[in-house]
């Protein structure tokens, strides 16, 4: 085939090479191989890059993993030069550096009306998820937790090809019916990092840190009565999918998750037969072409395997949001109805309101203790002493107190088990003001709880004004633990470390796609590690409570899993259509979705779509369908070269035909997201062409009902679509027509609306934007 020239963006940040497992210049490249080249000498691909690699300048390198299914090549530890190198071979298509990647990290399946009693609905009709594989890339399983039991489960499914990676501390029998396979994959963590110390992890799929059981049994664990963490959240728990079956893809280490691993993960897992990918992990945003979660992706849905990919938790800033391929549903992290309050009462009777976890012994009722913050300790460099770091608290100062931390750099957790060394009685962590005054309840180790940044600065001002009167008085405090409470409003309120749009990327398809619970979640946990994550936590629970987009993404993992049970014909997109106009904007109030990080009404760009809605999901009336080279025109019209697009896809593109037909915005996306650039013109305007899958009633008749975004006109045409039978199409222009606003050089104007589709019954609902930028 003829060589095709990839050009090189060395913007990624690498983790060092250890000088163990290789030279320092040299780092790990995803290579990319035309999957029809093989010459017939060779007998297997293997032998073949093998046999390409050595004639490279250094030192022949060793593969590290092969692709055959997503992807068609190698992964191997490679110099800048060898990799160039690489670039001239003839039937080699690209080389992508490797990045590192990190993970996001019962009552949600009934705050999202699941209820196992229902003799009709999603878990009725879908047998629970019964014949489903979901396909969990994460840090591996605990696999005797009570949520993977098999009882009462069917024989595995007859296409399962999967396999269960037997080693010391993972026997085969470790796997049965509900947890049909388990892999591990770490050549691409070995090969930067060195042989991994397997006195702290395990060489197996069996899970060290407790982050992949926990997403696992969100997604599908069974039901488990009694289940509490530490006393806290009594119930039963479930997952989304109570019967699917469970494959669990070992990709995330001690130092993170490497891409030549997770590309490895999604290749075998596909090949084993999943139906559904759930993935909590991500990085920074990418060109597609030098994404390998984005080229996993693709590859899984060109087969017909639903990806769930976690948002990211970087929020409540704008342009946060991760993993953001059109092709892969984003998943952002929403409340739910319940709360664990531990509010702190400060010695001149105010009570500020905090959210924690903790079930060990408490501080004596009535009893006011000493209270000091951090940043104002002698003996430290003040910033290091607020945020209660390693080394920079004072026994003398602390001893006998509770201490005021300030939130960040090193976790929650961590800075209690900081103060308990040092002799605190107990802590209070304080937002800073970009955390706003979002709250994540922790199981602490002392008794700790979290305020926000306004309750923050309110204890350090009393601190402040208590140490410079003149009185005897001193500061005090207590912290008063009031255990579970159900039925909080507003909810569900978006998480304000949910990753917020726009698209860094593409900000013409509007990501997230969706909210799910993400706050507080209780779900499986191992059984050596304590509650807190820190290592000196020898308490052990069956369960934990842990928040983040992390624990989002499975529970839309595991609704895909029930959808395509209830309706196996929908293709990947049409799930998620369905998941995406069906979403609801309002609380349990009736009043606007609120931002918890402000208090003040969300947007799209914090919500997408809005929260998922699984009972109208099941039964969504028209679905925005798309097929792999509806993808592919989108990549042509992204400007993406040749080259670009068969390094995503594997596929040759005619990108001629596809830039002639439309724009980027015209894939058949179920939301819409227009960008225009302030050139001094008044008038502006642009449209959008989609089709729309009936896969609701016959005969049936759906009137067009419009909210144009502030200063817009939007029309449609037609206005009403008439379906003769289900599975017919038919297609409708959007037209959006806006004028210039006075804006800053920079400055962006982003202005929200909606077009529904109703037939009286349901209401197919897509989200409008149209953001006015003015160039620098």
């Amino acid at each position: 085939m003829a060589f095709f020239f990839f050009y090189f963006f060395f913007l990624l940040t690498l983790s060092s090479p250890s000088s163990s497992s290789s030279s320092s210049n040299s780092l790990t490249y995803i290579v990319h191989v035309d999957h029809e080249a093989k010459p017939s000498i060779f007998p297997t691909h293997r032998h073949w890059y093998t046999s390409s690699l050595a004639s490279l300048t250094s030192s022949t390198p060793s593969i590290i993993h092969t692709y055959d299914t997503v992807f068609h090549g190698f992964s191997a530890r490679l110099t800048s030069q060898d990799a160039s190198h690489l670039l001239d071979h003839p039937h080699v298509i690209s080389v992508i550096p490797e990045q590192v990647r990190h993970l996001h990290t019962t009552r949600s399946p009934e705050f999202l009306g699941l209820r196992s009693t229902d003799k009709a609905g999603l878990l009725e009709e879908s047998d629970f998820g019964s014949d489903l594989v979901i396909g969990v890339i994460d840090t591996g399983i605990w696999p005797e937790r009570p949520s993977f039991d098999d009882r009462g489960l069917g024989p595995v499914p007859l296409k399962w090809k999967g396999q269960c990676i037997a080693s010391q501390d993972f026997p085969e029998s470790a796997c049965n019916r509900k947890l049909v396979g388990a892999r591990f994959f770490c050549g691409g963590y070995e090969a930067t990092n060195g042989k991994m110390n397997e006195t702290t992890e395990f060489r197996s799929p069996r899970d060290s840190d407790g982050h992949g059981t926990h997403t696992a049994s969100i997604s599908a664990g069974r039901y488990v009565f009694p289940a509490s963490t530490l006393g806290y959240a009594r119930g039963v728990a479930a997952g989304m999918a109570p019967k699917a079956r469970l494959a669990a893809y070992k990709v995330c280490w001690n130092s993170g998750c490497y891409d030549s691993d997770i590309l490895a993960a999604f290749d075998t897992a596909v090949a084993d037969g999943v139906d559904v990918i759930s993935l909590s992990v991500g990085g920074v945003v990418v060109p597609y072409y030098l994404d390998a979660i984005a080229i996993g992706a693709f590859g899984a849905i060109d087969r017909g395997i639903f990806v769930s990919a976690s948002a990211g938790n970087g929020g409540p800033g704008a342009l946060t949001v991760t993993n953001v391929a059109p092709w892969m549903t984003t998943v952002g992290a929403g409340t739910i109805d319940r709360d664990f309050p531990a509010n702190v009462k400060l010695g001149n009777g105010k009570m500020i309101s905090g959210v924690s976890v903790y079930g060990g012994p408490g501080l004596d009722p009535g009893r006011m203790y000493p209270l000091v913050y951090g940043g104002s300790l002698l003996g430290g460099d003040g910033y290091s002493s607020s945020l209660c770091l390693e080394g920079s608290l004072d026994p003398n100062l602390v001893k006998g107190k509770i201490v005021l931390c300030d939130r960040g750099i090193n976790s929650r957790a961590t800075k209690g088990e900081i103060v308990r060394k040092n002799g605190g009685l107990g802590m209070i962590i304080a937002n800073g003001v970009f955390d706003g005054e979002g709250l994540v309840a922790d199981c602490h180790v002392l008794p700790a709880t979290s305020v926000g940044a306004s309750g923050g600065d309110e204890i350090r001002r009393y601190i402040s004004e208590s140490s410079k009167s003149r009185s005897s008085k001193h500061p005090t405090a207590t912290i008063v633990f009031k255990g579970t409470r159900l039925g909080i409003r507003p909810a569900p309120v978006v998480a304000s470390f949910s990753a917020r749009g726009p698209n860094p990327e593409t900000p013409e398809i509007l990501k997230p796609d969706v909210i799910a619970p993400g706050l507080n979640i209780l779900a499986a946990w191992p059984d050596r590690i304590g509650p807190s994550g820190v290592s000196s936590d020898n308490r052990r629970t069956e369960f934990n409570i842990l928040s983040g987009t992390s624990m989002a993404c499975p529970h839309v993992s595991g609704l895909a899993a029930l959808l395509k049970a209830a309706h196996p014909d929908w293709s990947p997109a049409a799930i998620r259509s369905a998941l995406m106009t069906t979403a609801y904007r309002v609380d349990n109030r009736g009043d606007p979705m609120m931002d918890e990080s402000t208090g003040n009404t969300s947007s799209v760009m914090d919500y997408g779509s809005g929260h998922v809605h699984p009972t109208k999901a099941m039964d969504p009336g028209l679905v925005y369908d798309i097929t792999p080279y509806d993808y592919i025109n989108f990549l042509c019209n992204s400007n993406y070269t040749g080259t670009n697009i068969v390094t995503i896809t594997r596929r040759q593109a005619d990108c001629d035909g596809a830039r002639r037909a439309g724009h980027v915005g015209n894939l058949n996306y179920p939301s819409f997201s227009v960008v225009f650039q302030q050139y001094g013109e008044s008038k502006m305007s642009t449209h959008f062409i989609r089709t729309v899958t009936n896969v609701g009633d016959s005969d049936s008749v759906y009137e067009i009902k419009i909210r144009p975004p502030r200063g817009t006109t939007v029309t449609v045409e037609p206005e009403k679509l008439s379906f003769r039978r289900v599975g017919q199409k038919l297609s409708f222009v959007v037209r959006v027509k806006t004028t210039e606003v006075k804006l800053s050089p920079g400055a962006t104007n982003v202005q929200t609306g909606h077009i529904v589709w109703s037939d009286g019954k349901r209401n197919v609902t897509s989200p409008l934007v149209v953001t006015l930028q003015q160039p620098l």
